[in-house]
């Protein structure tokens, strides 16, 4: 049977890890189940800047300013 996860090792400087300890504790968290979050969340806002960079271009071909962004958005919500 295939596992459905890879397993990875990752380095943190002494005091970082420190601090996973502590939110393990505080939040009664597994380490994997914190860094699996803080990917999570990593990945998520990687997204968005993407998706950020890729408006901003087409905005800028199509001559919309920042100040025409929220007018556009109203008028496409009805």
């Amino acid at each position: 049977m295939t596992r459905s996860t890879k397993t990875v090792t990752v380095s943190l400087p002494a005091e970082m890890m420190t601090q996973v300890e502590e939110a393990m504790a505080e939040e009664g968290q597994t380490r994997s189940g914190l860094l699996r979050e803080a990917l999570r969340r990593y990945l998520a806002a990687r997204e968005w800047r993407k998706l950020q960079a890729y408006a901003t271009t087409k905005a800028k071909e199509k001559g919309i300013t920042e100040g025409q962004v929220e007018d556009i958005v109203d008028a496409y919500r009805g």
